[in-house]
């Protein structure tokens, strides 16, 4: 194949969702010449996400018209190495998006930060508990940057979003209303927190009853018209479900499509390339510095793009296996425990607990992606894990995001699966039920990768990302605590019926669970655990910067997109104050 090669740009950006979309932002405010590439079609949402079109749950959550072409490029998957791991050929436990916008356009709108002990977990626990504390197999390690160092970069971002929440600690004073166990926050939030919903209220006051103190989760759903930090409009959300999986209609869900591209578009030193696949970092003769990407563009051509800098912004999958691809970063061994690209993979932990009433109402149907009442005792450090025996932990919240009709449907246990009775046991159990969710942490573990499956390719006959993947015994003892809590949560509330989600002995690919991905190009202090340095810096290519939910060393309990944004916020500020006047290597 003859490839074309194209003039020079001072940045390229591969992938175009919350961390593309802020990095090429950021590097084009400092007068960079930025180029975005996006493997994904381009998106309109004026046009292609209106009403009432835009709420067909059938097209976008069964149909995945906005999710990864799997026909096209797939993951393959199995449990431990002693098997085969065969391709995924239909989304279920997770759903990465390939369109202008990324995986974000669809998300929720969970915009929770992490808590301070997360950075620090290797340290934290084994200062309380000892270094024998951990599972003898947990690659768990601390990130190289603490909470206080990331805060105003959380703070960028969620001025950038739009968050919408109420303070539970401001510079350390803890505030009625909010989460009074989170980090330090310089200042208040942008907007209001969402209004607790009848379901909230209920949880809230059962919560309350146990100890709890309940608060209102973060969203980036605004809650009042905002005009953003790059001077967008988004609009007051009207909480008519169709969050997840679907691109809000209203522009009032942040992502790059309502709070980035809009601004973006309009800089003269910004270029964005829809259906262009990137498939290699280049480099020079060396192997030391990034020369550009290849990418096979839309009419199935081979392009050179070179660029001065070289910043990796796509899902977690693709950034460890475009290193793989490139031989950047020395290939992960389980076996050995050495190398870094593709250590330290992790999903995230998660259970339900459904309740149901034959005396209450409520109207399922109106919610939004992040609207929900939680409580965050149980996570971090705040409880005592001597006598537990596991590490990590979980926030608890009840949520209200709309009830979409084809996949809201629970019923009691005990319920015929078809048939009459089920649909009776559906119509009656719709506006009469609610779900004490949780949100748990996932350690990483030595038998737990990312690599490039010797067997399967995708369309341009590159090889595939293989996961290997199960849950550990630690994550299931953890999971089996929290939902004796959620129980005690549940019978305060006084219904008629509950019964809890059994604890996965296998984890399995199949049932949606969350898009929650991380790991394989870990960030770090040391360059035999890490693939990037504390500013995202590739230590292999200075000019190379892999910025995502990729760079997560495990996963807390809370969802990922603040903190790969905040990540997005950080890398730039490093590009922009340290690497640019110097150029090299930042540590």
């Amino acid at each position: 194949m003859t490839t074309t090669k194209l003039k020079p740009v001072d940045a390229v950006v591969v992938g175009s969702g919350v961390v593309g979309s802020i990095m090429s932002m950021e590097l084009a405010n400092a007068g960079l010449k930025v180029l975005c590439l996006e493997r994904g079609r381009m998106i309109d949402p004026q046009t292609d996400f209106v009403m009432p079109y835009v709420n067909d749950e059938l097209k976008y959550d069964r149909h995945s018209d906005i999710f990864q072409n799997l026909s096209r490029e797939t993951i393959t998957f199995r449990n431990n190495a002693r098997q085969t791991a065969l391709p995924m050929r239909e989304l279920g436990s997770f759903k990465p998006g390939e369109m202008v916008g990324g995986t974000a356009a669809h998300w929720g709108g969970n915009a929770r930060r992490f808590l301070p002990h997360d950075f620090e977990i290797r340290s934290k626990v084994t200062e309380r508990y000892g270094k024998n504390f951990f599972p003898e197999d947990c690659t768990a390690q601390d990130w190289g940057v603490t909470y206080e160092e990331f805060e105003p970069y959380y703070d960028q971002f969620e001025h950038i979003y739009g968050v919408s929440g109420k303070a539970g600690n401001l510079n350390g004073e803890i505030q009625s209303g909010g989460n009074p166990h989170e980090g330090p926050r310089s200042r208040e939030f942008p907007n209001p927190p969402t209004r607790p919903t009848p379901q909230g209220q209920l949880f809230a006051k059962a919560a309350t009853e146990l100890g709890y103190t309940p608060f209102q989760g973060p969203a980036a759903a605004m809650t009042q018209d905002y005009n953003n930090l790059y001077k967008v409009m988004l609009l007051e959300c009207q909480h008519g479900g169709f969050c997840s999986s679907h691109v809000c209609s209203q522009g009032a869900k942040a992502n790059p499509l309502t709070a980035v591209l809009p601004a973006l578009y309009k800089k003269d030193n910004f270029e964005l390339r829809p259906l262009c696949n990137v498939i290699k970092v280049n480099t020079d003769s060396t192997g030391k510095q990034a020369t550009g990407v290849t990418y096979i563009d839309a009419r199935g051509r081979e392009v050179e793009q070179p660029a001065g800098i070289v910043v990796l912004a796509t899902y977690c999958f693709n950034n460890t296996r475009l290193l793989l691809l490139s031989g950047i970063g020395k290939p992960y061994d389980p076996q050995t425990g050495r190398g870094v690209v593709g250590r330290n993979y992790s999903y995230q932990v998660g259970g339900r607990v459904h309740v149901f009433f034959d005396d209450r109402e409520f109207n399922p149907f109106i919610g939004g992606g992040q609207v929900n009442t939680s409580i965050d005792e149980l996570n971090g450090d705040v409880i005592d894990r001597a006598q537990l025996g596991f590490v990590g932990g979980a926030y608890i919240n009840c949520p209200s995001a709309g009830a979409s009709p084809i996949k809201s449907k629970p019923v009691p246990h005990g319920t015929p699966r078809w048939g009459a009775e089920w649909k009776k046991a559906v119509a009656h159990n719709y506006r009469r039920t609610l779900g004490v969710h949780i949100h748990g942490s996932c350690m990483s573990y030595r038998q737990h990768y990312l690599d490039l499956d010797p067997t399967y390719r995708d369309a341009n006959g590159l090889p595939l990302l293989r996961m290997t993947f199960d849950w550990h015994k630690n994550e299931q003892k953890m999971l089996a605590w929290m939902y004796e809590r959620c129980v005690e949560i549940a019978k305060a509330m006084k219904p008629a019926k509950y019964h809890a989600h059994a604890i996965p002995l296998k984890y399995s690919i199949i049932p949606y669970q969350s898009t929650h991905n991380i790991g394989g190009a870990v960030m770090g202090t040391d360059p035999s655990t890490s693939v990037v340095n504390r500013y995202l810096q590739s230590w292999d290519v200075p000019n190379l910067f892999v910025v995502g939910g990729s760079a997560f060393p495990q996963n807390p309990a809370q969802g990922p997109t603040g903190t790969i944004g905040m990540l997005a916020c950080w890398a730039a500020d490093g590009i922009k104050e340290i690497y640019i006047p110097k150029p090299g290597p930042m540590v």
